[in-house]
């Protein structure tokens, strides 16, 4: 069926017992899995309604990134720890855990040959993995406040990661050196009044072609105690590293953009977490969107399916929403 982001509709929903914190896509489609504050993952299967538990880390899983061939999950928790998963099979068992980094791991993601897994945190540190002997390949180190987020260059040569004051650092795969620092200035604000910092990369992906980067979180802040401020995501041209365009909404929402997609027919989707929920749409070279859907919850991550058709939800109220970017059924 034809794509068409104007009917997107809610199309199914399982109710978890726990409030959400992280969903993707296995590359085959078939299933969904999500984090919760359980600090447990969760595969559902998308075809039977069944829900599989993964039990091994010991607090929230943000990261999460899958071999491209989709048998094997790596996540990452606040807990420090990385966890290799086989992803199929009645069910999901543990393969591999490592103490990876000291406080929270906020995001992974595996290169485009799924020869290394990148991880990030609260220890201002990236580090690079083997992904399949599970060893410290190399770290680089440049941030100065926490990471919030990484992702490999569809080239698979560089790697981005971008941090809570909005710097984003571009490095070299093969050594380690990093090639070029860049700052979104729009999504950092330190708040003098509450002497706090508020910003930073809440969501980051390439599109296909690596030509844009896409960076999501809010700006506009008034006040950094209670986190009120517009959702934004700001599309870059990675070649000059410069701002392409600024994505915001025409009500002016509130909250953040936690969740960001650059879909193959040249628009932008992003999900916020503040006024109830929202999923925005966007042409590539608009500041508005041209389609939004109001969310029955608070979004808290946002993902694609592989044939690019559904996008999945994880809601603060503990449900998982698979959205279809097509003409709704007939009852």
């Amino acid at each position: 069926m034809k794509i068409e982001p104007a009917k997107t509709h809610i199309a199914k929903e399982l109710k978890h017992t726990s409030p959400l914190v992280s969903c993707r896509f296995d590359p085959s489609g078939k299933y969904i899995f999500f984090g919760a504050e359980d600090s447990r993952v969760w595969r559902w299967d998308l075809a039977t309604n069944a829900k599989v538990e993964l039990a091994g880390h010991d607090s929230w899983v943000r990261g999460m990134a899958f071999h491209s061939e989709g048998h094997t999950l790596v996540t990452g928790g606040y807990d420090g720890q990385l966890i290799w998963w086989s992803a199929q099979g009645d069910k999901p068992a543990l393969q591999r855990k490592i103490d990876a980094h000291e406080g929270w791991i906020r995001a992974v993601a595996v290169s485009p040959d799924n020869q290394l897994i990148a991880s990030v945190g609260n220890d201002l540190v990236v580090r690079l993995w083997s992904f399949d002997q599970g060893t410290l390949v190399r770290e680089m180190k440049g941030h100065e406040s926490h990471i919030y987020n990484v992702a490999f260059h569809p080239g698979g040569k560089r790697l981005l990661s971008g941090d809570l004051k909005a710097n984003l650092l571009d490095w070299d795969v093969a050594t380690g050196k990093q090639q070029r620092s860049m700052i979104v200035k729009s999504l950092y604000k330190y708040d003098k009044g509450f002497m706090a910092d508020i910003g930073g990369m809440r969501a980051m992906t390439f599109n296909r072609d690596g030509s844009l980067v896409a960076c999501a979180g809010i700006t506009n802040v008034t006040n950094a105690f209670a986190g009120v401020g517009n959702p934004c995501i700001e599309l870059l041209d990675w070649e000059t590293g410069k701002p392409r365009i600024q994505h915001l909404s025409k009500n002016k929402l509130r909250g953040v953009a936690w969740g960001v997609v650059l879909h193959d027919e040249k628009f932008t989707v992003g999900v916020s977490g503040g006024s109830g929920g929202y999923m925005l749409f966007w042409k590539l070279d608009a500041k508005e969107e041209f389609h939004q859907l109001k969310l029955p919850n608070t979004a808290r991550d946002l993902a694609l399916s592989p044939d690019g058709h559904q996008l999945v939800i994880a809601h603060h109220d503990g449900v998982v929403r698979l959205a279809q970017m097509t003409e709704k059924k007939p009852a």
